[in-house]
């Protein structure tokens, strides 16, 4: 893992209306790293992780992503939206994987993993195909490219859209909570996929309740309650040795 830092969120804030969703996040991921974010459904980490890729505005603080600010520039003290082109262009190489697969259901799964080489980054038709076959097997689908999503179990349409993301080369990837959707015995097919991309060194922020998944493949694990983060730290060292009591509650019902 190198010390480039991939993601900092500094003093990170976001409201809804009236509602205080983050209250000022603090952390750091570097570059290769698996940073795992635990914690109670409503503590804000999916919309931290949609802020990330400016999906969500953030309403104070900063983010930067391998050293650019996301979402804005500075000039002098003061930050200025970023148009949607600008915006669109930083998206680029941050892969993101939903709950929910949000496959194209009229496209094969080759060409949902096609999709995006071609419109965005105008790659030739038959590069693009033969990207998306390698990913398929990347991914344990080499012979699913011409089957249709509703053709597919859902552990295997959530690989292809872990495909679909990688097909953009991206430098980090984020993951929602990608397995909560999933019938328990497709589970590990997506997990043992994520264990791939870690050992390929790909930087990874995962939103997860697996947290097995976190004990064994992060390097890093913060558990966030109502807005904040609550403990970070070696993953195992969190989940065997809590210190908060806060997070020995939550783990009391979840491990």
């Amino acid at each position: 893992m190198s010390e480039r830092l991939m993601v900092k969120a500094e003093r990170v804030h976001k409201s809804f209306g009236a509602t205080h969703v983050l209250k000022g996040i603090d952390l750091q991921v570097r570059a290769g790293e698996v940073f795992c974010i635990v914690g109670p459904s409503g503590s804000g980490k999916s919309t931290f992780l949609r802020c990330i890729n400016h999906l969500e505005k953030i309403s104070a603080g900063r983010l930067w992503v391998d050293g650019e600010l996301v979402g804005y520039r500075q000039k002098g003290n003061k930050l200025y939206e970023m148009r949607e082109r600008e915006v669109a262009a930083q998206r680029r190489d941050i892969g993101m994987v939903f709950q929910r697969f949000h496959l194209f259901p009229h496209m094969t799964a080759a060409e949902n993993v096609m999709e995006a080489p071609i419109q965005v980054k105008g790659m030739r038709k038959a590069e693009a195909r033969e990207r998306a076959e390698a990913l398929l097997r990347r991914v344990g689908l080499g012979d699913r490219g011409d089957h249709y999503p509703s053709q597919l179990s859902g552990g295997q349409q959530q690989r292809v859209a872990i495909a679909r993301a990688l097909a953009m080369e991206p430098k980090l990837m984020l993951f929602d909570e990608p397995t909560s959707a999933l019938d328990p015995e497709l589970v590990g097919e997506v997990l043992d996929v994520m264990r791939g991309l870690a050992e390929d060194g790909m930087t990874m922020i995962v939103v997860t309740h697996e947290m097995g998944f976190a004990r064994e493949v992060g390097d890093s694990l913060v558990f966030m309650d109502q807005g904040v983060v609550v403990e970070s730290g070696d993953p195992a060292e969190v989940l065997t040795r809590p210190q908060h009591e806060r997070t020995k509650a939550f783990l009391s019902k979840v491990l």
